[in-house]
């Protein structure tokens, strides 16, 4: 068409060139509305906003408030590697939509679909609105929409995207990157240990290991002696033994008397 285009007079083209504009906006991911919101980490004292495996996010609360967006929209949270964020494909059809398996090879995903009655405006109560991305282990990475655990620490960035029965029509600005905590093998921490402290450390540890080893003996030696001296002794006569004792008078304590009238 442009070639077209080019054949024609200028007034022809001038005609032309609009057309041509519009036809490409038209094309699937390319003219969606851009939404002025950066998604970002949540800023409450929250504890384990970043783990190994998942991060928290602020929920857009009041940010998809545009006409051509309806309440039954779904709203998508797209989850990628930092260096494939701007490669980046906007699916047009349900079909289309990048799921958790899918992460090593396309470098992104689409999960927590929610809608724009979910993300209203205000703050209801004390309630903490925000969004665990990778809290859910129970769902299979090959399944539509799940949030399965993030495999490694990133960095990762994310946005909104709002789609529709026309395909995809609206999304947010990419986050910054966000680092998730990195394991640390025991191995690993150990070599991480300074010198001398790892060092003082070993000899506390063989010391109390010697100290212990030397009372569990002890304890072991008394337990034996006191068993055998109450145990292995074998009693003269036992309490309901009864020994005949012969008895004997010496001379002297009687008299001649007492005994010959005896």
């Amino acid at each position: 068409m442009l070639g077209l285009a080019m054949g024609l007079s200028e007034g022809q083209s001038g005609l032309l060139m609009p057309l041509l504009l519009l036809l490409t906006c038209l094309q699937p991911g390319i003219g969606l509305e851009s939404i002025s919101y950066v998604p970002r980490l949540s800023s409450g004292t929250l504890a384990g906003k970043c783990t190994q495996s998942t991060f928290t996010l602020e929920q857009p609360r009041g940010r998809f408030r545009h006409l051509n967006i309806s309440d039954l929209d779904p709203i998508w949270l797209v989850v990628a590697h930092s260096n494939a964020a701007q490669n980046f494909t906007a699916p047009q059809r349900l079909e289309d939509i990048p799921v958790p398996a899918d992460f090593s090879q396309r470098g992104y995903y689409l999960t927590l679909m929610a809608n724009r009655a979910l993300y209203q405006g205000g703050q209801p109560g004390n309630q903490l609105q925000v969004l665990r991305v990778g809290n859910d282990t129970s769902c299979s990475p090959t399944t539509r929409g799940c949030n399965h655990p993030l495999p490694g620490p990133g960095p990762y960035r994310v946005k909104f995207l709002v789609m529709s029965d026309r395909g995809s029509v609206a999304e947010t600005e990419w986050s910054s990157e966000t680092h998730l905590k990195q394991g640390m093998r025991p191995a690993v921490a150990l070599q991480a240990t300074p010198g001398p402290q790892g060092a003082g450390t070993v000899v506390i540890i063989a010391i109390l290991s010697v100290l212990l080893t030397v009372l569990l003996t002890a304890l072991l030696t008394l337990l034996i002696y006191t068993c055998y001296n109450s145990c292995g002794s074998i009693p003269i006569s036992g309490p309901g033994e009864s020994g005949r004792v012969r008895r004997y008078n010496p001379h002297h304590m009687f008299s001649p008397t007492a005994v010959g009238s005896s």
